[in-house]
C-alpha cells in the first residue's frame, strides 16, 4: 500500500511546463518533506540530502534524472498555487486525522523571514491547531491589505470542525466569525478587549454589579518555572447589561479570568483580568481549561516552528515560496508529532531521522 506522503506529494496537479520537467512533482515534495523533517533548513540543504540518501529514496521514488538541484526545489514551490497546496495539505490532515475533537485554537503568525526591501511586507499565516492532539489542521495566509479578520472565516470553511470548541484571541471577537463557528456545528470561546470597547465594558459592568448567586467560580493554581500562579475563572449566563446580545450568535455565557502571578525570585506580584464570551455552557472548568488550552498554539506550534525548524530566519521570497514552504514545515511537524514509537522531544526524533533510515521511513510511511 502506498504512503500517505507518497499520495500526497502525487495529489498535487502539474504547473511547469513540459519541457522543465525533469523530475516529478512527486519526487521534489517527497524529498523536501523528509529532507525538512531531518533538519535541513535551505533548498542547498534539501538538495544535499537528497544526494546523502540518494539509494534510501530510490526504494520510494524513481530519481529517472537523480537528485534535483537547489533551483528546481526553489522553483517549483515557487510557482506552485498556495491556494491548492493549503487545500491538499488540509484534505491530508482530514486523512490522518479522521475526526477533530476538544479545543481547536485559531491564531495567526509573522514568517518575519519572508520580509523584502521595498514595500512588500512579510507574509501573515492563520493556523488552527488542535490541543488534544498537537496537529494543526490547516492555514491561510492574511491578504497584504487584509488581517486576521478576512482571514478567519476564509480557513473556517474548509475546516471540520462539528463539536469542537473554537478559541481565537480578541482580533476574532467579530459577530460574523461567532456566527460562522456556530454555522459549522461548534462552539466558540471568543476573547473580548478594546477591540469591542462597549461589549467590553459591559462585561466587566455585569461582573462588578452582578448578584453572586449568578456567578459560578472556578480556582485553578498552577506552580513551576519560580513563579506561583492563580486563576480563579468566573462565569455568568446573566446579559441583562449586555447591549446587542442579540448580534451574537449562540451567546450563551460570560466570561472573566483572574490571574494572579508571584515571581519568586523578585516577590513580585502581577495581577491580570481577561474577559470571553463563549457559546459554551456555563462551566467555569471547562471554560477555563479550554483557555488554558488555546495557548498551546504558542508554546506547541509558534515554537517548535521557530525554534525546531527556524521559520522566522528563512529567507525564501521568490513569489510563493515562503508561503508554500510554510505548509511544509507544518507538515513535517505534524509527521513528527503523530509518531508515537520514542518519546523523545521533536528536536530528537528529527535527529534519529537523520540518522535512522529504518525511523525515517516510519515517519514517511505512517
Amino acid at each position: 500500500m502506498e504512503n500517505k506522503i507518497l499520495t500526497f506529494a502525487k495529489s498535487l496537479p502539474e504547473h511547469r511546463m513540459d519541457r522543465k520537467k525533469l523530475h516529478l512533482a512527486e519526487d521534489i515534495v517527497y524529498i523536501t518533506l523528509a529532507a525538512v523533517i531531518c533538519g535541513a533548513d535551505t533548498w542547498e540543504d534539501i538538495a544535499d540530502f537528497g544526494h546523502s540518501k540518494e539509494d534510501f529514496l530510490k526504494s520510494t521514488l524513481s530519481l529517472k534524472n537523480g537528485i534535483p538541484s537547489p533551483d528546481t526545489f526553489n522553483r517549483f514551490f515557487a510557482g506552485l498555487s498556495p491556494a491548492v497546496f493549503e487545500a491538499n495539505f488540509i484534505a491530508w490532515v482530514k486523512d490522518v486525522c479522521s475526526t477533530n475533537s476538544g479545543v481547536v485554537a485559531i491564531d495567526g503568525k509573522t514568517v518575519r523571514g519572508s520580509r523584502k526591501e521595498g514595500n512588500k511586507s512579510a507574509i501573515h499565516m492563520v493556523s488552527a491547531f488542535a490541543a488534544a492532539n498537537g496537529l494543526v489542521l490547516g492555514q491561510v495566509k492574511t491578504g497584504q491589505k487584509s488581517n486576521e479578520i478576512t482571514a478567519i472565516p476564509e480557513l473556517l470553511k474548509v475546516l471540520d470542525i462539528e463539536g469542537c470548541v473554537i478559541t481565537i484571541d480578541a482580533m476574532g471577537c467579530q459577530t460574523k466569525i461567532a456566527r460562522d463557528i456556530i454555522g459549522k456545528g461548534a462552539d466558540y470561546i471568543l476573547a473580548v478587549k478594546d477591540n469591542q470597547k462597549e461589549l467590553h465594558a459591559d462585561i466587566v459592568d455585569t461582573f462588578r454589579f452582578a448578584q453572586k448567586n449568578k456567578m459560578i467560580s472556578h480556582e485553578d493554581i498552577d506552580a513551576g518555572h519560580g513563579r506561583v500562579e492563580t486563576r480563579v475563572c468566573t462565569v455568568t449566563n446573566d446579559q441583562s447589561l449586555l447591549s446587542g446580545a442579540e448580534n451574537w450568535q449562540g451567546i450563551n455565557t460570560l466570561v472573566r479570568i483572574e490571574s494572579t502571578r508571584f515571581i519568586k525570585a523578585s516577590g513580585e506580584t502581577q495581577q491580570e483580568a481577561r474577559y470571553y464570551i463563549t457559546s459554551c455552557k456555563p462551566n467555569p472548568e471547562s471554560i477555563g481549561n479550554a483557555v488554558r488550552s488555546h495557548w498551546g498554539i504558542e508554546n506547541k506550534l509558534h515554537w517548535h516552528l521557530d525554534v525546531s525548524f527556524g521559520e522566522d530566519k528563512s529567507r525564501k521570497r521568490d513569489r510563493n515560496a515562503a508561503e508554500n514552504y510554510s505548509v511544509v514545515l507544518r507538515m513535517a511537524l505534524n509527521i513528527v508529532k503523530t509518531e508515537k514509537s520514542t518519546r523523545r522531544s521533536v528536536r530528537g526524533k528529527r535527529l534519529k531521522a537523520g540518522w535512522d533510515n529504518e525511523y525515517l521511513m516510519k515517519l514517511l510511511d505512517f
